[in-house]
């Protein structure tokens, strides 16, 4: 007699994994998987194959170079599903993904997305993929498919983890990777809407500490409604900075984490060039100063957790920073002179201070 013949059946629906979810799922998000394709960027096979095919437009490349780039929208995404924001949260993760690829100069061709849960919740899940489908065609490019992962076990019923990875493509001499950046360059901020998706782990430790500052509004607009706002696509700004002003255009930096020094010395190349930004030149977003209060922190450590009103910087042209700042904001992009590049150690200083009220 076999010993297990007394052991009711474990099959995979019974570990926590449904099989038959994953298929529906599957044939539901067949229409939120772009299929028309854009005039760069062709998908030629459909939803559920075991890999996307994709057409790129190569033949307006002289010397085309693939720009490959992944992101996760850190533990902003906990915040964004445990308060309704799931479509908020989707587009984070796109645009934050999409303006890392842009600042090279490139052109956002293909998206692939991964979600992993600890149970399929269909609605959820449909909700998340058709926001960054959307968000995708936004920042001019298409969702071609992914991975949905049901992992019981590794993460509870209600939690996800998101992740996305971009193909772009730019040609070599239209790339913009800071090597020219000179002496004399002006530093341009592009202003940010408010924390993006950096600096949610100090965030969720001053609600679950000092929950009063659940309380503060911002212009009429709730706590909740101002922290999660959507990470801001740069995308409109970059394609006319790098269509219109590339020779003037000699660098761009996505402030991430790290702020404004970390990010910004990535497109530092020469080691005798010092990008001095005036701190009071920057136009901070009242959140970052309750959330200074809130946390009793200096300004060096809110410098180093969050962009501080500023999402991405432009190093250009001294002589040409005043047409291109005009140009951006004739656009309904904000931006502003916030320093210059100077002789020196190569690295970012800063002089002043911000005026967080």
């Amino acid at each position: 007699m076999n010993n297990n013949d007394n052991i009711g059946k474990i099959d995979y629906e019974a570990s926590g994994v449904s099989i038959d979810a994953a298929d529906d799922l599957k044939r539901q998000i067949g229409g939120d998987v772009s299929a028309r394709g854009l005039e760069h960027c062709v998908p030629l096979n459909r939803t559920g194959a075991f890999a996307s095919l994709v057409k790129i437009g190569l033949s307006k490349y002289k010397n085309p170079v693939f720009v490959l780039k992944s992101e996760e929208p850190g533990s902003k995404q906990l915040l964004s599903i445990d308060n309704g924001r799931v479509e908020w949260i989707a587009r984070d993760l796109i645009n934050h993904l999409i303006n890392d690829a842009i600042v090279t100069g490139a052109q956002p061709c293909a998206v692939l997305d991964t979600i992993i849960c600890g149970k399929i919740d269909k609605e959820i899940l449909l909700r998340l993929i058709k926001e960054m489908s959307r968000a995708c065609e936004d920042n001019g490019c298409i969702l071609v498919g992914g991975e949905t992962s049901e992992q019981p076990g590794v993460l509870p019923s209600g939690r996800y983890i998101l992740q996305a990875s971009v193909l772009g493509i730019v040609d070599e001499e239209k790339i913009v990777d800071g090597r020219r950046i000179e002496c004399g360059d002006a530093l341009i901020a592009l202003a940010s809407n408010g924390l993006h998706t950096n600096g949610y782990s100090l965030v969720r430790k001053l609600i679950e500490t000092r929950p009063s500052i659940q309380n503060e509004t911002f212009g009429g607009a709730g706590f909740y409604d101002t922290i999660l706002e959507p990470h801001k696509s740069y995308a409109d700004a970059v394609k006319m900075l790098t269509g219109n002003f590339f020779e003037g255009v000699h660098g761009m930096a996505h402030i991430t984490g790290g702020g404004m020094r970390d990010n910004l010395i990535r497109i530092l190349h020469g080691d005798d060039l010092c990008a001095a930004i005036d701190l009071s030149a920057i136009r901070a977003h009242p959140i970052f100063g309750v959330i200074k209060r809130y946390a009793n922190v200096g300004d060096e450590e809110m410098l180093r957790t969050f962009n501080c009103g500023v999402g991405v910087i432009a190093v250009a042209e001294g002589g040409a920073a005043g047409g291109i700042i005009s140009a951006l904001n004739a656009a309904g992009a904000e931006a502003y002179h916030i320093g210059r590049v100077e002789k020196g150690a190569r690295g970012v200083t800063f002089k002043n201070k911000i005026r967080w009220d």
